[in-house]
């Protein structure tokens, strides 16, 4: 009995360790195979990789990594290997030099959360198919032209000057100016969508069935999976997190669906003659999912006064205005690291080697206070831009909070529209301060990591 009683415990202990077993050897084979060519990077552990070096602030790390090891560093993250540039002159390699090869994308298990619904039809995880060119060419044609985006400059303005006249109203009043800009901005892509506000600022209970499992999916995106480090055990949901994202996502497109469903049934709501983007897209055909997605990530994009207007034509003749962008896009890009590229072929990017199927990141936080790019990296100085031609492009590799080649971002057109109209009305319209008249030196402007960058502790303002 105590015999038969061990040699099951031993097989169970076997059962437990083998896929630890099968996880070292891999590691090893790996690193064997190709690890004197690898670009450099720390030493991890067994089976966990860099894991634990890397941390929550995967931004700030990798590039203190890249001060000891090099501008391109390789890590391992479970099994999986991650390649990360962080100068300039390696993002050229990555999005100029190998812009093809490294075009790919890597799903993270967190968007899987409809089967391969995203990485077929969204502009951001479809691979550069024939898919992936007619979506983007939808996109341009109805939302991103020149001709696009000048008809539609006075619904800009617009939502705008409604931004202005709610902040009007609450002059004196404590505001968290991140939840104003992202209503404003978030109507204005809705407007030029569906011609409707999805969300309110008067009331945050408008919306919400879109704006809840939208913000939820964000963050749910982020949360590290085991099914990324270790892809054999993706498959198995360990934490529950496919399962909570396919939940979010089902609210989320029944929600948009809904909305898509009053178009079909002939709704309208916008001035005869005009066409809006779902006009465009039911018209070419496009299934009820494939709208879902489009729109998804299109969000992932971001009166009386007793003054002047301002309108997207005064925006050109404000240079400093436009130095305050670039500055604050250098100094705090919406995201650390462009979206992971995928290698499509093994390739040569500064001298080492990039396997197939490596992901490929390029950390722009870091390119932003590079001080051998910048000076003094660390102080915000609009003044570095107001003699320089540097834009954020494309075609300037030490400032890309847009990306560049052919996985440019498509919103950037209008982007580089509506932030600074944004901006410039803020500005223009109020004075501002911190609460209780606190010292704004004293002002807590540490950084935390979800999708995007954000403040640890919300932006608070009064403004006069």
């Amino acid at each position: 009995m105590d015999e038969t009683q061990g040699i099951l415990e031993a097989f169970y202990l076997l059962l437990f360790l083998l896929p630890i077993i099968i996880l070292i050897l891999r590691q090893i084979r790996t690193s064997s195979s190709n690890g004197k060519s690898l670009p450099p990077g720390p030493t991890g552990w067994p089976i966990l990789g860099n894991i634990l070096q890397v941390g929550t602030q995967a931004h700030s790390s990798t590039a203190q990594m890249a001060q000891i090891h090099g501008p391109l560093i390789s890590l391992k993250l479970g099994s999986q290997l991650l390649i990360i540039g962080s100068t300039a002159e390696v993002a050229a390699e990555i999005l100029k030099a190998n812009d093809r090869v490294l075009s790919g994308r890597h799903v993270i298990q967190g968007v899987l959360v409809r089967g391969n619904d995203v990485n077929h039809f969204s502009l951001i995880f479809t691979d550069c198919n024939d898919r992936w060119k007619y979506l983007r060419a939808t996109c341009r044609a109805g939302l991103f032209s020149a001709q696009a985006l000048e008809s539609h400059a006075s619904l800009r303005e617009r939502k705008v000057s409604e931004m202005v006249e709610f902040l009007n109203k609450r002059k004196g009043m404590v505001v968290e100016l991140k939840d104003v800009v992202f209503v404003t901005i978030f109507n204005s892509l809705s407007h030029l969508f569906y011609s409707k506000d999805v969300l309110s600022l008067e009331d945050e209970e408008v919306g919400s069935d879109i704006k809840r499992p939208y913000l939820k999916l964000l963050e749910l995106g982020l949360t590290p999976n085991i099914g990324d480090f270790y892809p054999m055990l993706a498959r198995f949901d360990l934490q529950g997190l496919n399962k909570k994202g396919a939940k979010l996502a089902d609210q989320l497109y029944d929600a948009l669906r809904a909305r898509i469903q009053q178009r079909r049934d002939g709704e309208s709501v916008h001035e005869p003659n005009k066409q809006d983007f779902l006009d465009l897209l039911l018209a070419n055909g496009f299934s009820d999912e494939e709208i879902n997605s489009l729109f998804s990530v299109s969000s992932v994009l971001l009166v009386s006064v007793h003054c002047d207007s301002i309108n997207e034509r005064d925006i050109c003749e404000l240079p400093y205005l436009q130095a305050l962008a670039k500055e604050t896009m250098r100094l705090h890009p919406p995201a650390p690291f462009l979206v992971p590229r995928r290698a499509l072929e093994t390739c040569q990017v500064m001298n080492y080697t990039v396997p197939k199927g490596a992901q490929v990141l390029v950390n722009i936080w870091a390119i932003g206070r590079d001080s051998t790019t910048w000076e003094d990296p660390l102080i915000f100085n609009p003044d570095r831009f107001l003699k320089s031609n540097v834009d954020f492009k494309g075609n300037n590799f030490h400032l890309l909070p847009f990306g560049a080649g052919r996985r440019i971002c498509p919103g950037l057109p209008l982007a580089v529209r509506q932030v600074p109209l944004v901006l410039a009305s803020l500005l223009h319209y109020f004075d501002w301060s911190l609460p209780n008249n606190e010292d704004p030196m004293l002002l807590d402007t540490s950084e935390t990591l979800t999708i995007t960058l954000r403040k640890k502790q919300p932006l608070l303002l009064v403004p006069k």
